[in-house]
């Protein structure tokens, strides 16, 4: 686990090839095809031979939830550990690790029509109205993130009670598994600066060209991709409502923003994992790693 520039490809490769491993990805970017640069994907002559599982499963305008990335992730599991390997789990997509390793409530199924019409009123609205009907969860939820304040509101009215009661109901977690966590955490100031770099090499490396390329095959504009952090504002350069240095700018500065609650939620969610000071792709960071796997 990790925020988003800490090395958590390289930390999973290292641990995978010393434990005879495979890598199961839970960045929710990474599942759709086509979106490499922007979500780090790490490409397949960077894998050093370890099998890589759940990435590029989806098209960009297909959905994908975390109860399905839950399910296909234990299929996944389940045979890698029948080969006798071992999983090592990456990514910075916190909800889709919980789902996979705690299981998901027995919650109300999607309901398009009322989350069309809470859509239409912008994440704002959402959370002033969420904080009116379950003020519990709009003090949890960030008042940008409008998938979750969609998903709250929706349970909300249809189930008529708080979303922290309904959560309670039917989980199922993860069994026949030892699970140890380590938690990449270096430090604010160096972390920072390394988003500063990778956002302008993911838009040296291509990104522009990757998101005309990704509308040229069909991709829709309003996929939930596209609304990812880079891929965001990559689709506003190719549509002239960004230059290229406000693009770079905007994705480093919301990168930053985001890292920060990635942070936040790995050490509020994970209070158990293992805090390890720096980047995964330093030398003693992968030798304490592995020693704490070990």
């Amino acid at each position: 686990m990790g925020p988003t520039a800490s090395g958590k490809s390289d930390l999973g490769i290292r641990l995978a090839r010393e434990l005879d491993g495979e890598v199961v990805n839970y960045d929710s970017v990474q599942i759709y095809r086509g979106f490499d640069v922007g979500s780090a994907k790490t490409p397949p002559g960077e894998r050093q031979g370890v099998p890589h599982h759940l990435l590029d499963v989806r098209d960009a305008g297909e959905p994908f939830s975390a109860g399905e990335y839950a399910r296909l992730g234990r299929e996944v599991l389940g045979e890698i550990a029948a080969r006798g390997k071992t999983p090592v789990i990456v990514g910075g997509t916190g909800f889709y690790l919980r789902a996979l390793l705690e299981g998901l409530f027995d919650g109300p199924s999607r309901d398009e029509e009322l989350r069309a019409r809470l859509e239409r009123k912008g994440a704002a609205h959402l959370h002033r109205l969420l904080a009116r009907l379950d003020p519990e969860s709009a003090g949890r939820i960030h008042p940008h993130d409008e998938p979750k304040l969609v998903r709250a509101l929706e349970v909300r009215i249809l189930e008529g009670q708080p979303l922290k009661r309904v959560l309670r109901r039917g989980v199922e977690p993860l069994t026949g598994f030892t699970v140890t966590k380590l938690l990449l955490d270096p430090p604010r100031d160096a972390l920072y600066a390394r988003i500063e770099r990778r956002t302008e090499a993911m838009f040296d490396a291509g990104l522009e060209q990757e998101v005309c390329d990704l509308l040229a095959a069909g991709a829709p504009r309003d996929a939930w991709a596209f609304g990812a952090l880079g891929y965001r504002q990559a689709l506003a350069l190719v549509e002239g409502r960004m230059s290229r240095e406000e693009a770079i700018a905007d994705t480093a500065r919301s990168t930053r923003n985001y890292a920060k609650r990635q942070l936040t939620w790995f050490r509020n969610q994970e209070p158990e994992a293992l805090r390890l000071p720096g980047f995964g792709g330093d030398a003693d960071i992968q030798r304490r790693a592995l020693d704490l796997v070990q």
